[in-house]
């Protein structure tokens, strides 16, 4: 399993960041919102790390409920058939019946069950979690099909006791924030898409941003955000979704508004403060 070239939370090589004038940032009077350790992006920059961190992963990289077509059956040929995307509504439904980990699990084996799968899973593999050996492995275990989960987990720990991927990103050897730090690395899904259904078998795309980075006064890899659609294949095993693939691309990414940057003291307070959602309808 790969990712698309250009991929971003996940995706391939990082590019420069985008320079067509759009986005504006207004710096909090006073100077830089990270701190004097904060650089110009001439090289790996935060979005970029943003982007390298599933190129050499290989992992993906909750929601804001979107159905399709209303639970209408499939067309023939197994694709979802064309429908406005709907805001969330209230099926009789129990969205999930158990949790492994943190992580939801027992999803319906119906498109809506596809779709909180593919959710939930695209948060738990950009968590901070996956830096942990002990909780990427429960990660691992649990999203992937049992025919793809062994060789993801030879790669993963690979990547992540290399002391060069994680000094890039700026991480200790050991996997953690240096001192008076906060990592951040979390997805936070905007909607979902079925692209196919057929009951044991479904591909959904989860559309989310992704905040990535160290939040601290001498941070040199501030946090950052980015916009990425990853797409799932899905199979029915054992009375769950699994992942058996999954592609990625850029976007869409909305134009940023004249906002302040936070300081890294309300960065790390924010991100300490509002723990993260896992998501299930």
């Amino acid at each position: 399993m790969s990712l698309s070239d250009g991929g971003g939370y996940g995706g391939g090589e990082p590019g420069g960041p985008d320079t067509g004038g759009q986005t504006r940032t207004r710096l909090p009077d006073g100077g830089d919102p990270y701190g004097a350790g904060r650089r110009p992006r001439t090289g790996f920059s935060s979005r970029n790390l943003v982007t390298v961190v599933g190129v050499v992963v290989l992992l993906i990289a909750a929601i804001a409920f979107a159905n399709r077509g209303g639970g209408e059956p499939s067309g023939a040929d197994g694709a979802a058939k064309d429908a406005d995307s709907q805001a969330t509504a209230p099926t009789g439904t129990k969205p999930v019946t158990g949790k492994n980990g943190g992580i939801a699990t027992g999803f319906a084996k119906t498109e809506q069950g596809a779709q909180s799968a593919a959710a939930n899973y695209a948060v738990a593999l950009n968590s901070d979690g996956m830096y942990t050996k002990d909780r990427r492995q429960t990660i691992v275990t649990t999203v992937y099909a049992p025919s793809v989960a062994a060789a993801r987990k030879d790669d993963l720990d690979k990547v992540y006791s290399d002391p060069k991927f994680l000094g890039r990103i700026g991480l200790k050897p050991d996997g953690r924030a240096p001192d008076g730090t906060t990592f951040v690395s979390r997805a936070n899904p905007v909607g979902t898409k079925t692209e196919k259904f057929s009951g044991t078998t479904a591909k959904v795309s989860v559309w989310y941003s992704a905040l990535f980075g160290i939040a601290g006064t001498d941070s040199k890899n501030p946090v950052a955000e980015g916009w990425y659609t990853n797409t799932f294949d899905l199979q029915w095993i054992d009375g769950d979704w699994k992942i058996t693939d999954f592609t990625q691309k850029n976007g869409p990414a909305p134009v940023g508004r004249d906002q302040a940057a936070s300081s890294a003291e309300e960065m790390s307070k924010a991100v300490q403060g509002f723990g993260g959602f896992t998501y299930a309808r």
